[in-house]
């Protein structure tokens, strides 16, 4: 399929920044980058406001450096403090995931963060102090420490599952719908 030439005029994931010329195929063109103002047709004119564009994704890049330089030093100075449940012998019921974590900076701090942003392996478990690197921007990362605690009682999980057990033997025990039909219908005869 043939490509068509753009100069972009805003950045786009995956595909470039403002003032970036670039190929694509024309259906994109025609049906998304053009009709939203995305990217303009390269032209002789257009080429010549490469520059401005330039200049201005030059100051989008160097205002995004110094957000996220910000951003860097309030998240490491920061110091959260998670609470998990965990049963008598310790063990955790629940995490602290990238989520969790997401919305533990946009509520203390004010920032919006992606929570793809935040590199964990996979949810915590366990309490202690854990170190978390979050990518702010493509030159700025911040590292997150935090405090996982237990939660004051634990909670006896036997105790749960005996009284589980309990009301289920107690459902099972009175008649279902169909079966509480049969007998009014026995009863009515």
């Amino acid at each position: 399929m043939p490509l068509t030439k753009l100069i972009l005029t805003e950045n786009i994931p995956g595909l470039g920044a403002e003032a970036d010329v670039v190929k694509v195929r024309r259906g994109y063109a025609r049906n998304y980058l053009l009709p939203h103002g995305k990217a303009h047709e390269v032209t002789p004119g257009a080429l010549r406001q490469i520059d401005a564009l330039k200049q201005k994704r030059a100051e989008r890049e160097a205002r995004e450096q110094n957000e996220a330089e910000e951003l860097g030093r309030r998240i490491g100075k920061a110091r959260f403090v998670f609470t998990l449940e965990t049963g008598e012998t310790g063990k955790a019921f629940g995490s602290v995931t990238a989520q969790d974590i997401m919305n533990r900076i946009k509520n203390e701090l004010g920032a919006e963060i992606d929570r793809h942003k935040i590199v964990l392996e996979r949810p915590i478990k366990d309490t202690g102090e854990h170190e978390v690197t979050i990518k702010l921007h493509h030159d700025v990362t911040a590292q997150l420490v935090f405090q996982v605690k237990s939660a004051e009682e634990p909670r006896d999980r036997g105790a749960e599952t005996e009284s589980a057990a309990t009301g289920e033997a107690e459902k099972r025990k009175k008649p279902g719908f169909f079966r509480r039909k049969k007998e009014e219908k026995k009863e009515t005869e």
